[in-house]
């Protein structure tokens, strides 16, 4: 609850958003308030139900599918337990292929079948969110990881806006951070990143884990810390990017942050074998990471708040509230530097390995630190690839 308040009043915008009487007349009077004031709830009770029974959501996958242990599966289970939860009826879509003509025919279909929320996860959409909301005014569409620049490099428009669109993009970079500054101080030095593809969400946790690990370097003191840093080309994990992951593993890297769709499964595959370490994104991944490649294995996650924000919106449907959201793009980062898991970006507390090195208190530190602006993140991808100063980068471009 704490993030949905912080939501409507913290995140930063793309754009510009009884006295008692003793007579009887007095009674009367406040009985009669009483009477209207319950009325009134009753009503809007009322709406709020006709809202809810009028809701009909449908999620769309991009890439992945709600098996991806990542991005589409958070995004499609959440969307499932709110909906059970309210009673309102849910399904999910899979493209046949990976094109905008795909999921362009998912919108289609999820309208001709009656679904008028759309919860589509990723910025692939774009286009074809551009190509179908204005076909659509009724529909409700819930874009994650959808940019203003994807909005407008898909549409050819500038400041693309509809009022039947929202849109949220997350501070990956403060994220990545994070994970950077632990994994140094957890005792890491030879560090890991494989990306999915190089597109800005991915490339801002990236660019933040290397930006965490310098700077924790120069804290510490240490001209030994190195990144080998690579990008899969694709959001899964196969027998190649396996392959790649060994030779990182075997020749003296320690933990790789594995960030993008299923691409986690070849750096957990490789880093069993030694008994390396990984770090989970988007979600605490800690048990399915574990539960699948062994125990201990996850150190930590470099998480966003899928969960929140899909509540957030469905509740303000639901409540006949869309207006405060519509034709909006929010930035969502941090909302609180006392209060840590209220943020959307931010590392688990229960299940991230703290140490000596590396406390609970530490991480509150730095949060409070990112939040203040003692410590800042830069957020600017447009570089080919990630530098440091302290820190050795040892950039690889795409393995395949």
């Amino acid at each position: 609850m704490k993030k949905l308040v912080a939501l409507a009043l913290c995140v930063t915008m793309a754009f510009s958003l009884s006295a008692c009487g003793g007579s009887s007349a007095s009674d009367n009077a406040a009985s009669t308030a009483t009477a209207g004031s319950e009325a009134g709830e009753t009503a809007s009770a009322a709406a709020d139900s006709e809202a809810a029974s009028d809701m009909k959501v449908a999620m769309i996958t991009d890439y992945g599918d709600i098996t991806d242990q990542s991005f589409n599966q958070t995004t499609y289970e959440e969307c499932k337990a709110w909906t059970e939860a309210n009673d309102v009826e849910f399904t999910y879509y899979k493209p046949e292929g990976d094109s905008t003509a795909d999921r362009e025919a998912m919108i289609d279909k999820a309208y001709a079948d009656g679904y008028n929320v759309f919860v589509l996860p990723g910025y692939a959409f774009a286009e074809a969110i551009t190509n179908s909301a204005d076909m659509y005014p009724d529909a409700m569409y819930v874009a994650l990881d959808v940019s203003q620049a994807d909005l407008d490099s898909a549409s050819g428009e500038d400041g693309y806006t509809r009022d039947n669109v929202y849109c949220a993009v997350y501070q990956e970079e403060i994220s990545g951070y994070m994970a950077g500054v632990a994994a140094v101080k957890m005792g890491y030095k030879k560090l890991g990143f494989l990306g999915g593809m190089a597109v800005p969400a991915v490339m801002r946790f990236g660019y933040g884990f290397v930006q965490g690990a310098d700077a924790a370097a120069a804290e510490l003191g240490l001209s030994d810390v190195e990144v080998n840093y690579a990008y899969g080309n694709q959001f899964s994990g196969d027998a190649d990017i396996t392959a790649a992951m060994d030779t990182w593993y075997q020749g003296g890297t320690e933990v790789v942050f594995a960030c993008g769709g299923g691409i986690w499964t070849s750096a957990a595959e490789a880093a069993a074998k030694v008994d390396g370490k990984v770090i989970g994104v988007d979600v605490d991944q800690k048990a399915t990471i574990d539960g699948k490649y062994g125990d201990g294995i996850t150190i930590t996650s470099a998480m966003k708040g899928l969960k929140a924000t899909v509540d957030t919106l469905l509740d303000a449907i639901k409540a006949g509230e869309w207006d405060q959201y519509k034709g909006q793009i929010q930035n969502l980062g941090l909302v609180s530097g006392d209060d840590v898991e209220a943020n959307y970006v931010e590392l688990p507390l229960e299940s991230t390995v703290w140490n000596d090195t590396f406390t609970v208190d530490d991480y509150k530190e730095l949060v409070k630190n990112l939040f203040d602006g003692t410590v800042t993140v830069s957020s600017d991808v447009s570089a080919e690839e990630p530098t440091a100063s302290t820190a050795k980068v040892n950039f690889q471009g795409n393995i395949k």
